[in-house]
């Protein structure tokens, strides 16, 4: 560091040596002082930022030094020529350039949506779509748009996923099983259920101590005839292996053009949305009662299936119950003390509700 020191302040003499003659010796240590600072400066600024005026008083007064003294400047001659260069490119840039004009950002969101969502739909099916809201872009700026998404144009790009499949079925899909119930005696009863797939409603069929092969028919013709009032006929029916379930009871729904489906041998996730509201009757219920009779039992599982379509949340529904529309979200801050409590089977049940 001495050494740099002594080095730096000789250079520094010599300059001084050389201005000596001059008249303007004030003037002459301050140009040196000002070098220094310049070359302190360097040392500390990548590049410096200069402003239009700035650039044009450096370019102006560049030209009365010499060519010796120029080589000090911080600004080379390649610097003025590249100013000059952007100069005469800003000169004569245009504001709209010729050409077609960009896809609003929405609509490319837009195209992408509708393909992800039919993916059976082409890129001429897209555009069709489009035209019918009123959108105008043209079929191969579609096409455009889903290759430069990795979406393939050709309508038949793929199928339905497992999930997409499911739901589609499920508005058309029924499920039935038995689940017993001990009474206080040790009497064993047999409650047959139906399950809608899709909006999760329950219809318990009936309650016997005997499920015979006329019983279990008869039951399945009482709830063929309370299906033909929807408004979506059911397709399939699923069902396990229980013997219970004779020819017999098959037929009924055939002859509604109702189509059988068992499950596997000892697999009870295959029909996982019966035994799931076996679960739930029995914690939520039955697990929490003793049960007198037949006549006890028809009522309480008549009352909480009432409980179950009208007012229990299901997930599956966005916590909205099988019979009953979504509510509207309001503010429970504004609310909290409005709200009356419903008892159902002796308090074994709560239902609350927001009063007006």
């Amino acid at each position: 560091m001495a050494l740099s020191f002594l080095y730096i302040a000789f250079i520094r003499v010599l300059e001084l040596l050389r201005l000596r003659g001059s008249d303007t010796i004030d003037l002459a240590i301050e140009v040196v002082i000002l070098r220094h600072e310049i070359a302190v400066l360097r040392r500390q600024v990548a590049r410096p930022t200069l402003r239009a005026a700035d650039r044009a008083l450096l370019a102006g007064l560049s030209g009365l030094l010499s060519r010796a003294k120029r080589s000090r400047l911080f600004v080379q001659p390649e610097t003025l020529l590249r100013w000059h260069r952007d100069l005469v490119r800003r000169r004569w840039t245009y504001p709209h350039r010729p050409g077609r004009p960009s896809i609003p950002v929405g609509t490319v969101r837009l195209v992408v949506r509708l393909a992800r969502e039919n993916p059976t739909w082409g890129y001429r099916r897209i555009h069709g779509e489009l035209v019918g809201m009123g959108i105008r872009l043209a079929p191969s700026s579609v096409w455009a748009i889903l290759k430069r998404h990795g979406i393939e144009p050709s309508p038949t790009r793929s199928g339905p996923n497992w999930s997409e499949f499911l739901r589609a079925q499920t508005s058309t899909l029924l499920a039935c099983d038995f689940f017993s119930v001990d009474t206080v005696l040790l009497r064993r009863l047999y409650v047959l259920f139906f399950i809608e797939h899709g909006s999760r409603k329950v219809h318990v069929a009936g309650v016997t101590a005997s499920p015979t092969e006329t019983w279990v028919t008869q039951q399945a013709r009482q709830l063929a005839w309370t299906l033909g009032e929807r408004s979506v006929p059911a397709r399939w029916l699923l069902r396990d292996r229980d013997a219970k379930f004779t020819a017999a009871f098959d037929e009924v729904f055939r002859t509604e053009d109702i189509e059988i489906i068992r499950t596997p041998v000892r697999a009870p996730p295959a029909n996982a949305v019966a035994e799931r509201f076996v679960g739930t009757v029995r914690r939520e219920c039955l697990d929490r009662m003793i049960i007198l009779g037949r006549r006890h039992l028809v009522a309480v599982l008549g009352e909480f299936v009432d409980h179950y379509n009208t007012h229990r949340p299901h997930r599956t529904l966005g916590q909205a119950a099988p019979c009953q529309p979504r509510p509207v979200e309001l503010n429970a801050a504004a609310h909290f003390g409005h709200v009356a409590r419903t008892d159902r089977l002796g308090g074994v049940i709560h239902e609350y509700f927001l009063m007006a």
